[in-house]
């Protein structure tokens, strides 16, 4: 607890929120907020604004909501501002994305979707082949590129008149990347961008832009974009606040719920096999292997780190762990992702879990981009800049300081985040220990 410590600034004035990516999340994302606006839809899946949080004892009778306990900034003050290569508006690509029903939650809105046109996008199809559009920004410079998002950034800020900005990356998956010597300074960095080196992606362009503006970033895909050294340090100097990678959504969400109950009640995996059917823009893209193994990378990370087979190899040490990601135009957003999970119990028994989750990718998604942008602008107006490792409640592939491992299990991850929030106001932090209730000081046993 840090009682003396300074609460974080109040949310004055609009905050824009900037998404490279104008696709099926970054549309339902903003129709979502509008709706909600408009008393026409309901932000079911956002913590920050239906979650509570509890505070002191369980007797105080302390929980407000978390949006009464910190200061958020108001859905009515967020405006919008997105790139993309294909120049559809964003009522156009609601409707070519079709996640959402059209004449109940697009056309009612079409007048406000119509008025977010993306910006031209800083897009090279060596990064994600499966893709591809007019509305680029021209020639092939990467200093140039990177000076024009930051131009676009100080554009939109000024033309929306917002007091703060934040970025989420909504596009889509690059091909796989390996952190390498023009990733390790920020020296090393500017000399690739300014060599057009192929290590340069261009959402890690997006990350240095948002970040030399000090706007604070999101990745909401397992590129490397913000995770290099070189970004690290730049945002830690700088103190922006930066989170990622990879939104935690439909597969990897049920591996970081059921996983860490196994492993609470000391059952054994013999192996978890994963495949998923989805057909919107982003099974495309990942239908190419190298956006695939981007994708993969991140997904198979999670259960080696909340099992922990190091400090449990009789139960985990050899299990087999395997996913798979089928692109099936008809399945459109409705992903459907299976898992079969085989276990051991008492005296080596073996049973099985099946889990059949036909969810829908950018609705899980939606909430998470609202969440991540107002926390992101909250730790930066309470000053914490560099790695918000409280949010990776949020993410597949947390980032997380050198050195420390990354913390996949769900619900420490709640504990977390709801904890930081109670360290900015100064509250106490929650242990869940509970002794206090059953001391005759309490009268609670005694039945005083």
């Amino acid at each position: 607890m840090n009682n003396l410590r300074t609460p974080p600034a109040p949310a004055n004035g609009r905050l824009g929120v900037l998404l490279p990516g104008l696709g099926a999340v970054a549309t339902t994302f903003i129709a979502g907020v509008e709706l909600a606006r408009r008393g026409l839809g309901r932000p079911i899946g956002s913590l920050t604004q239906l979650g509570t949080i509890r505070l002191g004892k369980r007797t105080d009778g302390r929980t407000p909501r978390i949006a009464e306990f910190v200061p958020l900034s108001a859905l009515d003050d967020l405006v919008f501002g997105a790139w993309d290569p294909i120049p559809d508006n964003a009522y156009d690509s609601a409707i070519e994305a079709g996640v959402l029903q059209r004449y109940e939650h697009i056309e009612p809105i079409a007048d406000f979707l119509k008025t977010i046109v993306p910006m031209p996008a800083a897009f090279d199809r060596h990064y994600v082949k499966r893709l591809d559009g007019t509305n680029v920004k021209h020639g092939t410079s990467k200093r140039a590129w990177a000076e024009e998002l930051r131009e676009d950034i100080r554009r939109f800020r000024a033309e929306n008149a917002c007091e703060r900005l934040v970025m989420v990356w909504c596009g889509s998956t690059e091909i796989f990347i390996r952190p390498g010597d023009a990733h390790r300074t920020m020296e090393a960095f500017e000399a690739a961008i300014d060599a057009d080196d192929d290590a340069i992606a261009p959402s890690m362009l997006y990350a240095y832009a948002a970040l030399m503006e000090g706007v604070p970033f999101a990745n909401g895909a397992p590129n490397l974009s913000v995770d290099v050294p070189a970004l690290v340090a730049l945002a830690t100097e700088r103190g922006v606040p930066v989170a990622g990678k990879d939104f935690k959504t439909g597969q990897t969400l049920m591996k970081t719920i059921i996983a860490p109950g196994l492993k609470a009640r000391m059952l054994g995996l013999d192996g978890w096999f994963s495949t998923n059917i989805l057909g919107n823009r982003d099974g495309a893209v990942l239908d190419d292997p190298e956006s695939f193994r981007t994708k993969e990378e991140s997904k198979l990370s999670v259960l080696e780190y909340i099992l922990q087979p190091e400090l449990y190899p009789d139960l985990y040490k050899n299990y087999y762990h395997k996913v798979r990601i089928n692109y099936y135009p008809p399945r459109g957003d409705a992903k459907e992702g299976w898992d079969n999970i085989d276990i051991r119990g008492w005296l080596d028994y073996p049973m099985q879990i099946k889990v059949d989750f036909l969810c829908r990718d950018s609705i899980l998604a939606a909430p998470i981009v609202l969440d991540l942008a107002l926390f992101l602008d909250l730790s930066s107006r309470a000053e914490m800049g560099g790695i918000q490792e409280w949010l990776s409640f949020y993410l597949k592939s947390p980032m997380h300081a050198e050195g420390l491992y990354p913390e996949h299990d769900l619900f420490i991850q709640q504990t977390k985040l709801k904890n930081t929030l109670r360290w900015m106001m100064g509250e106490e932090q929650i242990t869940h220990l509970g002794l206090e209730y059953y001391t005759e000081e309490s009268g609670i046993a005694t039945g005083d």
